[in-house]
């Protein structure tokens, strides 16, 4: 049986160059990073390094970038420490319909604590309105947080639109950015956030890695309290093996911003889709404001987890759930507006940096001879 892949924006492998960073971190160097002798020394370069070249990646300042357990935190850390910096100032935040679940749940958590929280909707396309944020913004507005690009139909957000007016009004501005950071430019210039969220096991790095990028000079309560550890931001024993394999796949991601290779694979896949199956098959999501390597379609009255069923082999996701013959839109397909019929036929191929012409031919193949395409 064929084994193909096509599910990097859910996590991707660990890339060899990581894996040969990490290991003399698995082997000799032991010590903590906090401690000035011998032992200590080596793994608080090797820390310090990483952050390096993570802020290179996003054009800031090594200063600015604390290391976290993933892009979940990441999020938490910025929603929850902008708000807990500014309770009894300000308590507004304004996100969309469509962002990730680590941003959703935690301004769900803030409403129960007296946060008001304004959800943007999306047009059909998932993406957000720089008016609607002009619109909503009150004189209690403490932090707009818009993701980067979408993790399910990957539109990418007009992030420098949204900075500019962000800025105007003297309001923080945080991006998850954990499915663009290594695909397109995630800089931080050309942006204008505030915050910006990493997560390792998208960027080719181990899961349970991430940052957090904190413009110098935020005001944010700390995540962790404790010893001091990040400058203060994140207190406990840094996590030297994992922070190092988050800065050489960093590192290594500069070379493939853009993923010229995997748009050119994506775009033939897309091609002939519609070459095979016509107006049965429709995409879903911005035609070319969209992640180089993500391509989500809708098999037009299919059940898209059906069909995976039948695709031997191959790993994607669906972008719908059947519960007792009901059919349930993930909320990012419902912001957008799609209809059931379309929707419960949704599926998400995303490519990686190792996809194939010839692994695209084959699951073109295969989902020609399902029965019913």
């Amino acid at each position: 049986m064929n084994k193909i892949y096509l599910d990097y924006n859910a996590s991707t492998p660990i890339a060899p160059e990581v894996t040969e960073a990490m290991r003399p971190f698995l082997t000799d160097h032991f010590g903590n990073p906090s401690s000035s002798h011998w032992a200590g020394q080596p793994a608080r370069e090797a820390v310090e390094h990483a952050r390096v070249q993570v802020a290179d990646l996003l054009g800031c300042r090594p200063q600015e970038i604390v290391f976290t357990s993933g892009g979940t935190e990441s999020n938490n850390h910025a929603i929850k420490g902008v708000f807990f910096s500014q309770r009894g100032r300000r308590s507004h935040i304004i996100t969309s319909q469509v962002e990730h679940p680590a941003t959703i749940q935690p301004c769900r958590f803030l409403e129960r604590l007296g946060a008001e929280v304004t959800y943007l909707p999306v047009d059909g396309t998932g993406m957000v309105n720089p008016d609607d944020v002009r619109g909503a913004i009150t004189d209690r507005t403490v932090l707009v947080s818009i993701m980067h690009a979408n993790n399910e139909v990957g539109t990418i957000q007009p992030l420098a639109e949204i900075g500019r007016i962000t800025g105007e009004r003297g309001i923080l501005f945080h991006t998850d950015a954990a499915q663009s950071v290594g695909k397109i430019s995630a800089s931080i210039s050309e942006s204008g956030v505030d915050l910006l969220s990493i997560a390792g096991h998208k960027v080719y790095a181990p899961k349970g890695v991430g940052a957090l990028y904190i413009k110098q000079g935020t005001e944010l309560e700390p995540f962790v309290h404790g010893a001091g550890h990040e400058a203060g931001r994140r207190a406990g024993t840094e996590n030297v093996l994992l922070d190092v394999a988050l800065g050489a796949a960093c590192d290594l991601a500069r070379s493939w911003i853009g993923m010229p290779t995997v748009k050119k694979l994506r775009d033939r896949f897309w091609n002939s889709l519609r070459e095979s199956f016509g107006e049965r098959v429709v995409l879903n999501g911005h035609p070319t404001q969209r992640l180089p390597n993500t391509l989500n379609v809708s098999f037009v009255g299919r059940s898209g987890a059906e069909i995976l069923t039948k695709l031997e082999g191959v790993a994607a996701s669906t972008g719908s759930a059947c519960h007792a013959g009901s059919v349930v839109l993930s909320p990012v397909l419902k912001a957008m507006g799609v209809t059931k019929e379309s929707g419960m036929g949704a599926i998400r191929f995303s490519l990686g940096r190792s996809t194939t012409i010839n692994e695209i031919e084959y699951v073109i193949d295969q989902l020609k001879e399902i029965p019913g395409s």
